[in-house]
């Protein structure tokens, strides 16, 4: 008993719309929802047990620049003054946005004259920074640190958008 051609026909349309609705409504894969963003970083730290830092930087991401600050404090053992330019990658970044906020890290490290750092961060929406590079200066730290990074406008500072 051959079927209709016509029921043929209506059973594909539906089955169509049914694929079509279910990859609309299906959430998007996490390497769309998620990105990750080149970082770079100039940042100036000094202390005695308790330690301070600023800097500046520029976050790459989705193919823009977003040249932002950083400020932040540090408590345990801090001795010295260091300057350091740290290159490294933002992971976990639904929107440009969640990379501002505050970063909290424990780690320590040691520099006489010159050195190398490398430091991990994590904030409250789930970024990740993971940053290394060259330091210059004296000092000797194993401390808690919390790093505050603010997104600023383009030509804000005054340099361009980039810290280097």
């Amino acid at each position: 008993m051959p079927q209709n051609p016509e029921r043929r026909a209506h059973v594909f349309r539906l089955l169509a719309i049914f694929l079509l609705a279910f990859a609309l409504l299906a959430p998007p894969p996490p390497s769309f929802a998620q990105a990750a963003g080149h970082v770079r970083v100039k940042i100036v730290k000094a202390g005695l047990l308790v330690g301070g830092g600023a800097g500046w930087g520029v976050l790459s991401y989705r193919g823009k620049t977003y040249p932002f600050k950083v400020t932040g404090l540090s408590f345990g053992i801090t001795a010295g003054a260091t300057i350091g330019r740290l290159d490294g990658w933002a992971s976990d970044i639904r929107e440009v946005g969640d990379f501002a906020g505050t970063y909290r890290s424990v780690g320590g490290g040691f520099a006489l004259v010159g050195g190398v750092n490398g430091v991990h961060l994590r904030n409250e929406k789930g970024v990740t920074i993971v940053l290394q590079g060259p330091k210059a200066g004296l000092e000797l730290a194993a401390n808690i640190s919390q790093v505050t990074i603010s997104l600023r406008k383009a030509g804000a500072s005054g340099r361009g958008d980039s810290p280097f």
